[in-house]
């Protein structure tokens, strides 16, 4: 079984989005709580699921007011970052405020995007890059944006659902080395996510 995908019908019209729209943003900010993982002092992962990318859908018509014809468009954007079936799909951000100190670190992380595991018990599952887009130049520079997705076996399902069960989040690349344990109430959440 595999997530729903978010189809046009399920897009409000942007009028009737703009009375609901304070609410459903502070809905889904207490949502994300407990969905996002940082890892180390740059690094956070939100991980997305069907009404966050409907949320983002949303949001970005009602920023770009590009109408009928942007809906299909963003649909095309997000609906890739639903989970579906036995994974999880993250959006890791390296969030540096001071531009100068970004850069530099940003041209240190080529390739982080590869070093992403999540391991439970003795189980590693390492983490899949988005491929739409070749995040980190050349040079090395990597994107301060990445979208990872992690594909679970059904064993690794049933032990990350486990109550309980140590889940590690953890970045391994040579000038970012950094791990932090999921909390019990992020990793209930994000088990929701496996259909």
């Amino acid at each position: 079984m595999t997530a729903q995908i978010i189809e046009p019908s399920d897009i409000m019209p942007m009028q009737e989005y703009a009375r609901v729209r304070d609410a459903r943003r502070r809905a889904i900010a207490d949502m994300k709580k407990n969905r996002r993982v940082h890892v180390g002092p740059d690094i956070t992962f939100y991980f997305e699921n069907r009404e966050t990318m409907l949320h983002q859908v949303h949001e970005m018509l009602a920023v770009e007011k590009g109408g009928e014809p942007q809906i299909e468009d963003e649909l095309r954007a997000y609906n890739p970052l639903i989970p579906r079936g036995r994974e999880l799909v993250a959006t890791m951000m390296i969030e540096i405020d001071d531009a100068l100190r970004r850069d530099r670190v940003l041209r240190q992380l080529g390739g982080i995007e590869n070093t992403a595991t999540i391991t439970i018990g003795d189980e590693t599952i390492n983490a899949r890059p988005e491929s739409d887009v070749e995040r980190t130049t050349a040079d090395g520079k990597t994107s301060s944006l990445h979208f990872l997705r992690f594909a679970f076996t059904d064993k690794q399902v049933a032990a990350f659902r486990d109550k309980g069960t140590r889940a590690v989040l953890a970045l391994s690349h040579p000038g970012y080395d950094h791990m932090a344990a999921i909390a019990e109430p992020v990793r209930m959440a994000l088990a929701a996510d496996f259909s």
